[in-house]
């Protein structure tokens, strides 16, 4: 078997990981990005269906991924990958807005978007991985650290629910300033490059300073996600696959819900509490294991539950001005 592992239900699922299992996973992983890349090698502006179309198969490979995880191994740690799965699609549904808003900042034509999103994306996965071994290796030495990272938590979850595009402008500023520091930034395009020659001078593309302000938000945003798929499982493997099959849709994802922020007011609010809830699981979990099922119980029922308001808030909305006309 590829996996073995122990287990008790009042514990986190711990698996003895072969080079094997790495190896199927970093196969899969390297055959979607080869997919993706040859998929959209020509510059061309997605369409809403071709957008839903991908988005629907890279949720698919994720959950036949999970489903491999729960023939060879188990119910448990189905749960927790797909706990850590929902955790991080739901979280990066934020960050899906904020490159709206970045791509708009900088007037990145939709051709050139994908381009960007991809090597952002590409980076992401570097920067979990290692964020999730640091991050496992700290709290396997320092039982402690689960106290800082479920504040770190709780207080990131508080700062979502009280969310501001003036913030989220501030810090694309911050990251501008600090790509210009190392290289001259130019207004024109050349193509999808992300370095240009102007008068015999090397300067960097719009593309390339989207590039480093998406890089740049994610480990902000792998500073929340990272803990909070800690909270729901402590096995590497896990964190890391349900990180890879939820980053990898989100170029989808966003030619999807870019535009759809306003349809979904609340939102932010259900990412905010998601965070609150597993920085308390996380703080606590030295002394008491949260099930798995109620993690994820809880974290549908807050999803699906910001969904739902957000619909009957937009209707409610609409009634008055249907009654005037």
């Amino acid at each position: 078997m590829i996996f073995a592992a122990t287990s008790s239900k009042d514990t986190f699922v711990d698996l003895n990981i072969s080079i094997l299992a790495w190896l199927v996973l970093g196969g899969i992983v390297t055959l979607l990005i080869a997919f993706d890349l040859w998929r959209h090698r020509d510059d061309h502006e997605p369409t809403t269906k071709e957008a839903a179309g991908e988005s629907i198969f890279y949720v698919a490979i994720g959950l036949l991924f999970g489903a491999g995880l729960a023939y060879v191994y188990g119910s448990q740690a189905f749960g927790e990958y797909i706990s850590g799965y929902v955790i991080e699609k739901s979280l990066s549904v934020d960050n899906v807005f904020i490159w709206a808003i970045i791509f708009s900042s900088l007037a990145i034509p939709l051709k050139y978007q994908h381009r960007v999103l991809f090597w952002g994306i590409f980076g992401a996965l570097v920067f979990r991985g290692i964020f999730v071994f640091a991050g496992s290796a700290l709290i396997t030495q320092f039982w402690w650290m689960l106290l800082g990272f479920g504040l770190l938590l709780i207080f990131s979850g508080v700062k979502i629910f009280r969310h501001r595009n003036q913030e989220e402008e501030m810090s694309h500023d911050k990251s501008l300033k600090f790509l210009k520091r190392f290289v001259p930034i130019t207004d024109q395009y050349d193509g999808h490059r992300f370095m240009t020659r102007i008068n015999g001078v090397k300067m960097a593309t719009p593309l390339l300073a989207a590039l480093v302000v998406v890089e740049l938000t994610d480990i902000i945003f792998a500073v929340d996600s990272v803990p909070a798929i800690l909270a729901v499982s402590r096995e590497p493997y896990l964190v890391i696959a349900a990180n890879a099959f939820a980053i990898l849709g989100l170029r989808a994802l966003y030619f999807l819900l870019a535009n759809a922020k306003s349809k979904f007011p609340y939102l932010s609010h259900a990412l905010g509490a998601i965070l609150v809830f597993v920085g308390l699981k996380m703080s606590l979990s030295h002394w008491y294991h949260v099930p798995t099922i109620l993690s994820l119980l809880v974290i549908f029922i807050l999803l699906f539950g910001a969904v739902a308001l957000s619909i009957w808030k937009l209707r409610s909305d609409e009634k008055p001005t249907s009654a005037s006309t």
